[in-house]
């Protein structure tokens, strides 16, 4: 009975053609012909059976390696390669270049099993996805505010595509404050948590993801704010800690509350009829105290954690862009490409090859600092063009000053690439563009709404009948 279970089913019609033979109810030549083989075949059939019974139907080859198996050697002189070249390579794509530059011959799914079997490769079935357990909330308000943006149509096609900063409280589920802002970026941010510690605060920690506003993984040691973001660096000053998130699992609360409110705010600013920054920024606490009211909920502890700004800090002198430069000897500096030339006071002449900071505000104020004290300045910007007067006739300087000109119109004028974007800054000195339009990750994807048909536009087909006019006809 266990022989009958191991056979085939091929070898099973076999032991069924074979005992009908032995019955006389099937001739040799009807079991050939049922069976696909030779008269010759079938009767050494008829002799194994009659030998050794079923197991005599049995192919000898069950258990044995196949003779066009690779050797060994070759086995484990490819797997040796793939460890060594190709570890993070998926079969597919290991066999093309073991083939394309080692000639090495082997078939794909060979490939696919050796690798499985040394535990290189695991497939798609095999591979567990990773389970994120739940986490206790915080017991007491301001304990752990987490924050993100939100990239999202929130004015769907009355307005431009923009960002939505987001700070919740983990113990709570409730809104602290919202912003809305061009993008993600460091100066919204900081005039973002301003706002927000001047009317709660400071929290014990902020909650964020891995986005550069909140962490640098390229810092300098010459730096003095090294290892740290500006915004990293502002909130150490007042001395408020930032984690970083590895996962967006691990921020779940802000990032159900970013779906909630994709959904719902969305509705209202549409019902309000809101396509501007401004005026959602205006309807946001309306909109934060009826959000809480309806899915906030009460601490386990009622004490708040937030905690009152020490004598010593300065929230306006905080939240800032810092960036510090070395004073020259004629009392000057440079930053983002303008030159900051010192009033020749007599503090300030003692300052020259000494430390300065320059301080950039999310208003457009800047200011240069040393120990505290504010030093008054005047400005030279590099990126200005030549304005020369008239042109005057035997006047070399007027020719060399033309071409000047001419060279600095066509070349195109931007800031430095290591100083701020400045997108989310305003009434600032630095005029020039930038390319600050398109700082920030945007998602992609189609404008809400419904999209204009401009083929059947009748002001469109009417300019491009006119277009068709105005051409010469063919001759």
């Amino acid at each position: 009975m266990s022989c009958l279970i191991t056979m085939s089913q091929k070898e099973l019609n076999r032991l069924e053609a074979v005992q009908k033979i032995k019955d006389g109810r099937l001739s040799v030549v009807q079991a050939a012909e049922s069976l696909g083989l030779s008269r010759s075949q079938v009767q050494r059939l008829l002799q194994a059976y009659e030998r050794d019974g079923a197991p005599g139907l049995v192919s000898r080859k069950r258990g044995q390696p196949s003779n066009r198996r690779h050797s060994d050697e070759f086995r484990n002189a490819v797997l040796d390669l793939i460890r060594d070249r190709y570890h993070d390579f998926g079969p597919t794509l290991a066999r093309e270049k073991l083939i394309e530059l080692h000639q090495f011959a082997i078939g794909k799914e060979t490939l696919r099993q050796w690798m499985t079997e040394a535990g290189i490769w695991t497939s798609r079935r095999e591979r567990k996805q990773r389970i994120y357990q739940p986490r206790a909330r915080r017991d007491c308000l301001g304990e752990l505010v987490q924050i993100d943006g939100s990239h999202h149509w929130w004015f769907e096609n009355r307005g431009p595509k923009c960002a939505l900063l987001v700070y919740i409280d983990d113990a709570t589920g409730k809104l602290l404050h919202l912003r809305f802002a061009p993008s993600e970026n460091t100066f919204d941010y900081l005039q973002a948590t301003k706002t927000y510690l001047e009317e709660w605060g400071k929290p014990i920690a902020f909650y964020s993801d891995k986005h550069g506003v909140f962490r640098t993984t390229h810092a300098s040691e010459k730096d003095r704010t090294s290892g740290l973001t500006q915004f990293g660096r502002a909130l150490y000053e007042l001395n408020i800690d930032i984690i970083c998130a590895n996962t967006p699992q691990a921020k779940g609360r802000v990032e159900r509350a970013n779906r909630t409110l994709q959904d719902r705010l969305v509705k209202e600013l549409r019902l309000r009829g809101i396509s501007t920054l401004d005026d959602a920024n205006s309807f946001a606490p309306e909109f934060m105290a009826d959000f809480n009211a309806r899915f906030g909920r009460e601490p386990r502890n009622p004490k708040d954690m937030h905690r009152s700004l020490a004598e010593h800090e300065n929230l306006d002198g905080a939240m800032c862009r810092k960036e510090v430069r070395t004073l020259s000897q004629s009392l000057t500096l440079r930053y983002d490409k303008v030159i900051y030339i010192l009033d020749p006071a007599d503090y300030a002449k003692t300052l020259v090859r000494q430390k300065v900071i320059v301080c950039d505000y999310p208003d457009g104020r800047l200011e240069i600092m040393h120990e505290g004290v504010t030093l008054p300045y005047r400005t030279f910007d590099t990126l200005r063009s030549v304005h020369r007067p008239q042109v005057v006739e035997n006047k070399r300087l007027d020719d060399i000053l033309s071409v000047v000109a001419e060279m600095q119109a066509g070349r195109e004028q931007q800031r430095s690439k290591g100083g701020p974007r400045r997108t989310g800054q305003k009434d600032h000195m630095f005029g020039i563009r930038d390319g600050s339009t398109a700082n920030g990750y945007q998602k992609r994807g189609g404008k809400p709404g419904r999209r204009t048909d401009f083929v059947n536009d009748p002001a469109v087909i009417a300019r491009r009948e006119k277009a068709l006019l105005s051409q010469p006809a063919a001759e």
